[in-house]
């Protein structure tokens, strides 16, 4: 805002400084402009003088020329206030009294100030308005970003009915409404696992006595008959039965469903989806040196989510950047059994072939990952994301390329 105010306040004084030079320049030319003028007619009227006599001019014709006067016999000539010009013509002096300001140009002046003047008022003006109306809003919204960073999620967004920023705000609010949601289900999930520990574990205590008892009992050689033995065996045995069943729980538990992932599935062009991944990625791909192509396609109506769909496609593109070797990068679209098939190829494959089957599972990371961080979870992600929109998603690997395919419902 500083670095916009000083461009505003030097604005303003080269406005007022073209205005005054504008000003002092015209006045300096017209004087000058004046001034010859007004030579030139007294001389024109000298000549008329010496050819027609004092008598015989016309004073009215001369523009800058007011009055002529003759030398009296008193040796002075009157209405000596005025501008006035000596001149000696046929041996007598006459006296030529004359204007100079050049006011014939001041109407034209007059114009021109009122020009720079209405210019001046609209910069300003477009100064003020972009000040007011786009920069101060802008500004106070600067610090939001970063509180939500911070993990300020309660943060108050003002009211604004801003056409420049109202679908920033909406953005922005939507974000931190989503943030707090997905914080309270984490907070919700971290408290649900910690109460089945607490839980699981106490009911683990009961049947680890019973067999740390039994153990011992057999250590020590307490049952002697074989009928006793045989039963001390099956109620060990019913215990690991309930232990196993306990850790069958906490299995079960960390398996269940722990992402929301809202999916708008509904009828889409296919050519939505490409031409937002075609938007960023030719320019970033383009950056960093890697061929990026996409084949030719009919447009054609798709079940999915546009949002939900580019995301698939762009977590499978940045894993080709991630895990390629920064040759190419490809989509192909083909049409199957009624389905449209999106495959995404890159070169350069590092992942073994055996754990290829594993790629979709959640938290798993190849062997090729150990220098790339990562949750493990993208490509799981995709998967649910397909299911939602009736889809499918698989990979294979050809050659020395990965290719990853997404399959989409054609309507």
């Amino acid at each position: 805002m500083r670095a916009f105010d000083k461009v505003y306040i030097i604005t303003v004084i080269l406005i007022i400084i073209l205005f005054a030079g504008f000003n002092i320049a015209m006045a300096d030319y017209n004087i000058s402009q004046g001034s010859r003028q007004y030579r030139v007619e007294i001389k024109r009227a000298a000549l008329e003088i010496e050819e027609k006599g004092y008598n015989g001019i016309d004073i009215s014709k001369y523009k800058y020329i007011t009055n002529i006067q003759k030398y009296n016999n008193n040796g002075s000539f009157y209405n000596v206030n005025s501008d006035y010009y000596i001149c000696v013509i046929n041996g007598l002096l006459y006296r030529f009294d004359y204007i100079a300001d050049g006011s014939g140009n001041t109407g034209i002046i007059i114009q021109a100030d009122i020009i720079i003047i209405i210019m001046a008022a609209v910069v300003v003006a477009v100064f003020t308005f972009v000040r007011q109306k786009i920069l101060l809003p802008f500004e106070e919204l600067s610090e939001l970003p970063y509180e939500l960073s911070k993990g300020n999620l309660v943060i108050p967004l003002k009211e604004n009915k801003n056409r420049y920023f109202g679908k920033f705000l909406w953005g922005l609010d939507l974000l931190r409404e989503n943030t707090m949601e997905q914080k309270q289900r984490e907070l919700k999930l971290q408290k649900d696992k910690n109460t089945l520990l607490l839980s699981i574990s106490h009911d683990i205590k009961t049947p680890l006595s019973a067999i740390k008892l039994y153990s011992k009992a057999f250590l020590t050689n307490l049952y002697k008959d074989s009928a006793k033995q045989r039963e001390i065996a099956e109620k060990i045995n019913k215990k690991t039965d309930e232990i196993e069943k306990f850790v069958s729980q906490i299995a079960k538990a960390s398996g269940e469903e722990y992402l929301s992932l809202d999916v708008n599935a509904d009828e889409i062009f296919l050519s939505s989806v490409i031409n937002k991944i075609a938007g960023y990625y030719n320019e970033k791909l383009g950056l960093v040196n890697i061929k990026f192509d996409i084949g030719e396609y009919t447009d054609c109506l798709i079940y999915g989510d546009t949002s939900r769909a580019a995301e698939v496609v762009q977590n499978i593109i940045e894993n080709a950047i991630k895990y390629g070797d920064g040759d190419i990068i490809s989509i192909d679209i083909t049409e199957e059994d009624g389905c449209i098939l999106v495959a995404v190829r890159n070169s350069g494959n590092n992942l073994p072939e055996t754990e290829l089957p594993h790629i979709f599972d959640s938290f798993w990371r190849g062997s090729n990952a150990e220098s790339n961080k990562g949750s493990g979870l993208g490509l799981y992600i995709c998967r649910q994301l397909m299911h939602k929109m009736n889809g499918e998603i698989f990979a294979e690997i050809k050659g020395k390329d990965m290719v990853v395919t997404v399959v989409f419902q054609k309507i």
